[in-house]
């Protein structure tokens, strides 16, 4: 199996989300494919890119560049996204990202009656994700995740999530332990 591995961990290698999730993959043995945010040019976007996607769309030209990330969403098996809790969810970047994937006809569709329904393959998606603070429930980023996935047929979504790394007095370590013995018990 190929998991996609969508890197919005923006720090490179000394994030401690980007540990977690490096070692979460491999201890699986799959093969991954990565997408990392941090070197992708991507812009959210703006009417020209809408009218332009609204025209390939139209043309079924699912083959244009335009589509790749979003062709590549779509029949990823797995799906893994680290992301680092930033300012109540997750990097800009993700949520861009996102707009790229979310691509009528190739990750969701309507039907006849005018639902929404998800097309994609992928069984679930993991989110790993670490935080300064306590966070308390309140990861709107993970429910937005959620959100993308039920729109996008993936029936199942985790949340893994070390807290409390840059707060005084607190062992990260054995904050990262937990989050670690969390992701080792998932399949």
């Amino acid at each position: 199996m190929t998991i996609l591995f969508v890197n919005a961990c923006l720090r490179g290698e000394s994030s401690r989300t980007l540990v977690l999730c490096r070692e979460y993959l491999a201890s699986r043995g799959d093969d991954v494919a990565e997408v990392n945010l941090a070197s992708l040019d991507l812009r959210p976007f703006d009417a020209e890119m809408v009218a332009r996607r609204t025209a390939q769309q139209t043309a079924g030209a699912w083959d244009d560049p335009l589509f790749a990330l979003s062709r590549q969403f779509a029949e990823a098996e797995d799906i893994v996204i680290g992301a680092p809790y930033w300012d109540l969810s997750f990097p800009a970047a993700l949520k861009v990202y996102f707009e790229h994937v979310s691509v009528c006809d190739l990750t969701f569709h309507y039907t006849e009656d005018a639902r929404c329904e998800g097309i994609c393959r992928a069984r679930r998606i993991t989110y790993i994700t670490t935080c300064g603070g306590f966070v308390e429930g309140a990861n709107f980023g993970y429910e937005y995740v959620c959100g993308i996935a039920k729109m996008f047929g993936i029936p199942e979504t985790r949340f893994v999530a070390a807290e409390g790394l840059d707060i005084v007095g607190v062992d990260v370590e054995a904050q990262l332990d937990k989050a670690r013995a969390q992701l080792a018990r998932l399949d």
